[in-house]
């Protein structure tokens, strides 16, 4: 390899592995392997997280995963605590706290749990209920840190782009 494609492919992969920051791209910064998916097996994703450029626009805020037409269970895919359980406008919400900052929110899910239970990664916390994606049940999985909300996928998968390197 001659040494000016070695100084680029160098240069190139300290690149990607120094500059692309936690929270690239709606990534969050939270390591792979501390959260679950809440719904097994892992679902399709059936839309993507897609943030408005300003907070008052309209987009798409979180994740919808399914389809499961049998209502299946909704597990918590971190520890934390319940900080919702209600309905909002008509759909059953419950939100997580799970610290740091970071909330998740699933809807319409339907659960007996109520605000101040704490919950356990990987422990069923509701059922999934229709009337979110039309004709087919799905579930809306949203995730704020403060008020910024964070791509869900990013905590169970790894985002980051791939790069593929000369051979020589």
């Amino acid at each position: 390899m001659s040494f000016l494609k070695l100084a680029a492919t160098l240069i190139l992969t300290l690149n990607i592995t120094l500059s692309i920051p936690s929270g690239a791209d709606g990534a969050p910064d939270a390591p792979q392997g501390r959260w679950s998916w809440p719904l097994s097996p892992k679902p399709s994703v059936l839309r993507t997280f897609d943030p408005p450029d300003k907070p008052w626009l309209s987009g798409h805020r979180g994740v919808d995963l399914g389809p499961r037409p049998d209502g299946g269970q909704v597990t918590a895919p971190s520890d934390g605590v319940v900080a919702f359980a209600g309905v909002v406008v008509d759909r059953p919400v419950l939100t997580i706290d799970h610290g740091d900052g970071l909330r998740s929110s699933f809807e319409p899910v339907a659960s007996s749990l109520k605000q101040g239970d704490r919950v356990a990664k990987g422990q069923t916390v509701g059922t999934l209920q229709s009337g979110h994606c039309g004709s087919t049940t799905c579930l809306h999985w949203g995730v704020r840190r403060g008020e910024e909300y964070l791509n869900p996928l990013g905590f169970v998968s790894d985002l980051r782009p791939s790069v593929l390197l000369p051979l020589e």
